[in-house]
């Protein structure tokens, strides 16, 4: 798909959920109790005058996180996006922990390594709440994409996950070494102006609690962004699996939606590529396929006194046949979309065994002898062994195996009276037992040197007189709810 992608529809549903405003609100707190961590002379004002002003800025910050994503994310190219939202939102951080240092340098006259310590903590936090929100926005859009059965353009220069994990650890280290250095200094200043009048225990057990304070802080944020990360990774690998599985089961017509920009991606791509080459290929076999039948019931045609027309008239009848009979509970789970079509393209094969059959009795122009009429029987079987022959002992799923069960199995009767095996009901293919509707029907409305053609209602009694004898009766009933396609199946594909 185009790799411009409004994403407006994401962050909705985003502010539904609110993770990551949630997200500002734990930040906002845990900037109130840091700044009393690292910096003495926050830790000397008032809870109200220490937690209003973080609130009201991150507040603020949020308004402007609106904005910024609205400007310079929605609507761009989408390898740029995730990236993009980084930036902005850990800029933004910055942007507040300078608003924050000016406030309490105007209002407290706070000097600048305070303020210093409001930045870095701020820029610090602001680091984890911009990858994490990075993150869940990305497992969001795999999901809507998945759900909308899209994917987006790999870049070409996409971050490999190494580059990344070596840039986090990086970060990390230096955020979280800075922010110790700056309790140690506030700690040893303290020490200093108190003398005397602190123990070495107490103080001790007092720096202990800021350092634990903070390690456990900067643990938390990081443990977040490890497990939204696995998350999204059990997501990627999830979809993968999901497709291949798809594909592995025939289904050609999935894909993995691509989201991030890394080896993952990588991976869909080319997973991708290589469905949409089986998909390919799997056409060309269909048309092979396609192409072998014709070219055998082009082979019996030309043996044949009887007209192109009728096999294009009982192919469709078998098709619309088996359409109705779908909605049966007793055909329901075989007759699927795949099994039509096989049917519908092995159909005209119903014949094929003629080709074994003397030319002396197969254009006949009369009517055939008893004798004669023997040895027409046994193109049924001809048929079935000459299609088991292009099977193969080894191939019981090939598309052929409809084509052998018709050919052979058309002139079987419901009540075992047909040939060439005598089957008795339900061990009658239902291929068979369609097409031996299917060819009867249009064999009695079709002129013969031996007979005329009949009326369709005259073809409709007999048919309907066959049925629990010579018919599955549930196909008969079948075939007469669709009498009106058969009529017109009949009139667009009449012999010329």
């Amino acid at each position: 798909m185009n790799s411009q992608l409004d994403t407006h529809h994401i962050d909705g549903k985003l502010s539904r959920h609110n993770p990551i405003l949630q997200l500002y609100v734990l930040t906002a707190a845990l900037l109130s109790l840091y700044g009393a961590q690292v910096c003495p002379f926050i830790e000397g004002l008032s809870v109200l005058q220490t937690v209003f002003p973080v609130f009201l800025i991150i507040a603020i910050q949020w308004q402007a996180r609106v904005l910024c994503l609205k400007a310079f994310v929605h609507n761009r190219p989408y390898p740029e996006h995730v990236r993009r939202r980084f930036l902005i939102e850990w800029l933004l951080f910055a942007s507040s922990g300078i608003t924050l240092t000016l406030y309490n340098t105007a209002m407290y006259d706070f000097p600048l390594e305070s303020g210093l310590k409001v930045v870095v903590g701020l820029v610090g936090f602001g680091f984890y709440v911009a990858l994490e929100s990075a993150l869940i926005h990305e497992r969001v859009m795999v999901r809507e994409l998945n759900q909308r059965d899209e994917t987006l353009e790999l870049s070409e220069n996409y971050t490999p996950l190494k580059k990344k994990f070596k840039l986090f650890a990086s970060l990390n280290f230096l955020v979280f070494v800075f922010i110790l250095a700056l309790i140690i200094i506030k700690d040893l200043e303290w020490i200093t102006s108190v003398g005397e009048e602190i123990t070495i225990a107490k103080a001790a057990l007092l720096i202990f609690g800021e350092i634990s304070f903070v390690t456990s802080v900067f643990l938390f944020a990081c443990l977040r962004v490890i497990s939204n990360f696995s998350e999204n990774l059990t997501l990627y690998v999830g979809l993968e699996k999901e497709t291949l599985k798809a594909a592995a089961s025939g289904n050609l017509d999935v894909n993995v939606s691509i989201a991030s920009q890394d080896e993952l991606a990588d991976i869909a791509h080319h997973t991708n590529q290589m469905i949409h080459l089986l998909k390919l290929r799997n056409k060309e076999v269909e048309k092979t396929q396609d192409i072998t039948i014709l070219s055998l019931a082009s082979l019996a045609e030309t043996r044949d006194n009887e007209t192109g027309m009728h096999i294009r008239r009982t192919q469709h009848y078998v098709k619309v046949l088996a359409e109705k009979l779908r909605s049966h509970p007793d055909f329901a789970a075989e007759l699927t979309d795949e099994v039509i079509d096989l049917l519908y393209k092995s159909a005209p094969l119903h014949d094929i065994g003629k080709v074994g059959i003397p030319d002396a009795i197969l254009l006949k122009p009369g009517k055939l002898t008893d004798d004669e009429f023997k040895i027409m029987k046994t193109h049924a079987r001809l048929g079935a062994e000459a299609l088991q022959v292009a099977i193969g002992e080894d191939a019981p799923t090939s598309f052929l195996r409809f084509a052998q069960e018709i050919a052979g199995g058309h002139h079987e009767k419901w009540n075992g009276a047909g040939y060439p095996d005598g089957l008795v009901g339900d061990a009658i293919p239902l291929s068979a037992r369609l097409m031996a509707v299917a060819d009867v029907y249009d064999a009695l409305i079709s002129k013969r040197v031996y007979k005329p053609s009949f009326s369709h209602e005259k073809a409709m009694g007999i048919i309907l007189d066959g049925k629990g004898t010579h018919f599955d009766p549930r196909v008969v009933d079948a075939f007469n709810a669709i009498e009106d396609q058969v009529v017109e199946i009949a009139r667009v594909y009449a012999d010329k």
